[in-house]
């Protein structure tokens, strides 16, 4: 059957170097602790519905003691004016081990990801880099790239797509990720209140939570053809951050269910791409509800590819068929 119209998964693999900077840790344990729970449960049902997806790993995770970690850590690194960004003054404060620490190693789940056929290892960076932080330069970011994709290749891994951090994507790097065999990155969605900057202000934050629940922007779904890119770099926009389930706003969890839905039947009819994301933390706590959420959009995933003939790709497997489609 011809394939009419991709859905693409990706994920943001980080544990607590994606919000030390965000969150006291006594104060989202629960979701960290959560996405060594999450993980395995969205793995599996990856593997029973056949799902392909990609794990944005942080390069610093891949470490199963705190002495491999400083010894692989690059002698440039980011010189970010707000110091409490950068991930490697952070590593004095971890634990020795993934034992002592479940929250800043992830050797064991990596480990486990890799024995799931369909899935993807890319990278979120070595440090969680922030590529638009004020004081970073082209050369920070090269070093962190390169010592990303170092560690990915000692563990077996091929490092052909990239998630940045907080989605933060500087141009002046493309040629950076086309020089370590990086083709593919998420990018935003087409809409003003998507467009990253350091600092995200009050009202673009909340239009992005309302816009979650109810159409503010409008669908956002791509046709593979016409993707942004910048030589042999493509970028795989994002359609839709899939927010966690929230006791608060529970009673809107429905809309924000059926918006997706509606965005993957519009994908599916016509032939386009729609791009689902979040982070395991995002799934930790609470793990029931989160996941039940995924089980309905897989479910109509399912439904879509035996009406349309809908496929699951990777970001690579999206580059792949870009390549061919714009190169004949």
């Amino acid at each position: 059957m011809k394939s009419n119209g991709i859905l693409v998964i990706s994920l943001d693999f980080e544990l607590n170097w994606g919000v030390f900077d965000v969150f006291p840790l006594e104060d989202y344990e629960k979701n960290i602790k959560g996405a060594r729970e999450a993980i395995p449960f969205i793995l599996k049902e990856f593997q029973k519905h056949n799902i392909h997806a990609t794990w944005g790993i942080v390069g610093f995770l891949f470490f199963s003691n705190k002495q491999e970690l400083v010894n692989a850590v690059p002698e440039v690194k980011p010189t970010y004016i707000n110091k409490s960004l950068s991930a490697y003054s952070h590593i004095e404060n971890i634990g020795d081990n993934e034992e002592e620490d479940p929250f800043h190693y992830g050797a064991s789940l990596i480990r486990a990801l890799r024995t799931y056929p369909n899935q993807e290892i890319a990278t979120h960076t070595f440090s969680h880099y922030y590529c638009l932080a004020e004081g970073q330069s082209e050369l920070q970011f090269e070093a962190d790239i390169a010592c990303a994709v170092k560690t990915a290749e000692k563990n077996g891994f091929d490092t052909n797509s990239i998630i940045f951090p907080r989605n933060q994507q500087n141009p002046a790097y493309a040629s950076i990720c086309e020089k370590y065999g990086i083709h593919a990155y998420r990018g935003n969605e087409e809409h003003w209140i998507y467009n990253q900057t350091p600092k995200q202000g009050l009202i673009q934050r909340a239009l992005r939570l309302i816009d979650s629940y109810v159409n503010l922007t409008g669908r956002h779904i791509y046709d593979i053809a016409t993707l942004p890119h910048s030589s042999n770099l493509v970028t795989i926009p994002s359609s839709r951050f899939l927010r966690p389930y929230t006791r608060k706003l529970k009673w809107l969890e429905p809309l924000k269910v059926k918006r997706i839905k509606q965005e993957m039947t519009e994908a599916a009819r016509e032939g386009k791409m729609y791009h689902l994301w979040w982070h395991p933390h995002n799934f930790g706590y609470p793990l029931k509800e989160n996941m039940h959420i995924l089980q309905q959009i897989i479910a109509h995933y399912k439904a879509l590819k035996d009406q349309f003939g809908m496929e699951s790709c990777t970001m690579h497997e999206v580059y792949k068929k870009w390549h061919q489609q714009t190169h004949k």
